[in-house]
């Protein structure tokens, strides 16, 4: 029986991807030389200003020139001292070949006359150009060669990892320590069976003998699978939390750059750095960015294609690593490559879905551990308020109404908040549409009244939590009609409830004002979905019968009622289009049937919102009570 690898000394590594301490780089050390230039060229010019040669013509007549340094056609001249033991001044001045002949003449015809008078200027020095006039043609030649250069070594690094320019093939991923990882299973809500499926990964780590014994082999590779938002990556970071064990972390398109070959090596030079750490952890998020089914784009992509193959092999090829487990997480599990997906590379697949009921409490229990509650706060009503809701919207929910209460200066999160976070995360923050009108007021009062009403008497509809006629994000007024259970499966009667309460919107206004309006046009667009996939997707058609005419294709990322490709011939789907016309008409029939019949509490709770803009469930429920009837609001011409 073999033995696991021992575990092998790892020095700390820093976290991120920064360069080592006290390492110079060629652009830093040429622009330090360009910038010793600089500073040498204006310390000569502060020390040896420039003059005209008139000043110079000047000087010489008046005797004031002490000494002269020709240098090449540059001429240093010092004057005299003004006084004793005060220092002499220092000029310089450029001059052509002539003009040097010139000046040797004025001097020695200066120094016979002034001889006697003991004026005469200093014997004429000669030296080659110095390093002033040498500084403006060495920057001019440099500069623009330092900006190539800077510019290059910037563009390399972005298009390679951060070690240098030539570590193209290096791995980008973060490394995280034993001990820098402080994320357990207690963290991790709502998702019970994914963590039961992983503990085994973490006792294997913790004590790999017990499954050796046994002649169990670990799982190479744990392929987590649901929307986004559902935990993938917090349950990765829980694993490597409980296992303390290294935790490799990047993404799948941290792989794919420009070069072609770049993404194989990178592949390789992971693998080879986690063997040297095993046992450890390789998390790579967004797999579907890397694992694509090869051959199936019209356009080749060779540096995708190759870096997957890498994978391959890395994960289970002739010589497959030992001790290193790969955990990948993905929405589109339908996209990757199959190879990738059979047993021995991703042995274990775990759907991560959305939580149920009580796991959505417990995920609001866990982000509310660090906000201060109000006692009145019930968390069981808000997760029956946030069906389909993923620990990320539950997390924003929880943020929400704690950003409410502390711009309300409240000293605890109440209920008022937590309802209108819920809203703000579902359908946007309230506008104030200052253009509208008392009679878009009543008209969209009367639309959301009639989806409450129809709602509320049709068998199978979800019931009424609340209706706003407050505009939100592009809706005019929301009804908030949801199940007080998770549901997993509708049935036919649930979907045409659903259709007979998106149609009540429309049929109220045709009711009351014997007009309709614009705002029904998301609704007819819902219902219309809704009907074709009775009829193509889900068999509920008795012209059509039990077959299926559509193929489902999207994985998690799919809305269950959209349309997808048609495989069938001009007859069927002729037949389609009559089949669902027929289910719209049955629909709003029901729904004109209802709201006709319920007229009286129609206008009831249609003068309740324009009264009051927003009405909860107890308030609604009240109002389509047998009490007699409120006067209602005289019927007004819909606007246009």
């Amino acid at each position: 029986m073999s033995e696991p690898p021992p575990k092998n000394p790892r020095p700390k590594q820093p976290q991120g991807d920064g360069e080592k301490k006290g390492k110079l780089s060629l652009p830093f050390l040429l622009m330090t030389f360009i910038l010793v230039l600089l500073v040498v060229q204006v310390v000569q010019d502060q020390r040896s200003p420039k003059r005209s040669q008139t000043e110079l013509w000047g000087d010489l007549r008046a005797e004031k020139v002490d000494e002269i340094q020709l240098s090449g056609t540059t001429a240093h001249v010092w004057l005299r001292a003004p006084e004793e033991g005060k220092p002499r001044t220092q000029y310089r001045v450029e001059m052509a070949g002539p003009e040097v002949e010139r000046l040797l003449t004025e001097v020695s015809k200066q120094n016979e006359t002034a001889a006697a008078s003991g004026g005469a200027i200093k014997a004429i020095n000669y030296g080659r150009d110095d390093s002033s006039s040498m500084l403006g043609p060495m920057l001019i030649w440099l500069l623009p060669v330092a900006a190539i250069v800077l510019v290059f070594w910037l563009l390399m690094r972005k298009m390679g990892p951060p070690q240098g320019v030539m570590n193209f093939g290096k791995s980008r991923a973060k490394v995280y320590a034993e001990k820098e990882v402080h994320v357990t299973f207690a963290d991790v809500a709502g998702c019970d069976e994914a963590v039961e499926e992983v503990r085994e990964i973490v006792e294997f780590l913790k004590e790999p003998k017990k499954f050796q014994a046994l002649g169990a082999r670990i799982p190479k590779g744990v392929l987590l699978l649901g929307a986004p938002g559902t935990g993938k990556t917090l349950l990765a970071r829980a694993v490597a939390g409980e296992a303390g064990v290294p935790f490799f972390s990047l993404s799948g398109s941290d792989f794919v750059e420009m070069f072609v070959g770049v993404g194989a090596s990178r592949v390789r030079d992971l693998f080879q750095q986690a063997e040297q750490q095993a046992p450890c952890l390789v998390f790579v998020d967004e797999l579907d960015a890397l694992g694509k089914t090869r051959g199936t784009s019209p356009v080749s992509n060779d540096e995708r294609e190759q870096t997957l193959n890498a994978l391959l092999v890395e994960m289970d090829g002739f010589s497959p690593n030992n001790g290193v487990i790969v955990i990948a997480a993905t929405n589109r599990p339908e996209i990757l490559d199959p190879a990738l997906r059979r047993p021995g590379r991703f042995d274990r697949q775990i759907v991560v879905d959305r939580p149920d009921l009580e796991g959505r409490r417990k995920i609001l229990a866990v982000h509310a551990r660090k906000v201060r509650l109000d006692p009145t706060v019930d968390m069981e009503k808000v997760a029956r308020r946030t069906p389909g809701f993923v620990g990320a919207d539950l997390a924003n929910v929880i943020n929400e109404a704690a950003l409410l209460a502390a711009r309300r200066d409240r000293k605890a999160v109440g209920t008022d908040e937590f309802e209108e976070a819920i809203d703000r995360v579902v359908m946007g923050l309230k506008r104030q549409n200052r253009a509208m009108t008392q009679k878009d007021k009543e008209t969209t009062a009367a639309h959301e009244a009639g989806h409450a009403v129809a709602a509320h008497f049709t068998p199978g509809a979800h019931p009424v939590h609340k209706i706003t006629i407050i505009p939100r994000g592009m809706a005019g007024g929301v009804t908030w009609a949801f199940p007080e259970n998770d549901q997993l499966f509708a049935t036919r009667d649930q979907l045409m409830a659903h259709i007979v309460f998106a149609f009540g919107g429309r049929v109220a206004e045709k009711i009351v004002y014997d007009e309709t309006s614009t705002g029904a046009a998301n609704d007819l667009e819902q219902l219309t979905r809704i009907a074709r996939a009775m009829v193509t997707r889900y068999g509920m058609s008795e012209r059509l019968g039990p077959v299926s005419l559509e193929s489902e294709t999207g994985g998690f990322l799919r809305d269950p009622f959209s349309r997808s490709d048609r495989d069938h011939a001009e007859d069927t789907q002729r037949l389609i289009d009559e089949e669902v016309r027929a289910i719209v008409l049955e629909g709003e029939r029901r729904a004109t049937a209802i709201l006709t019949e319920k007229r009286h509490l129609l206008d009831r709770l249609r003068a309740a919102l324009v009264e009051k803009e927003t009405v909860d469930r107890d308030e609604f429920l009240r109002l389509m009570s047998d009490s007699p009837a409120m006067p209602a609001p005289a019927p007004q011409a819909a606007p246009v």
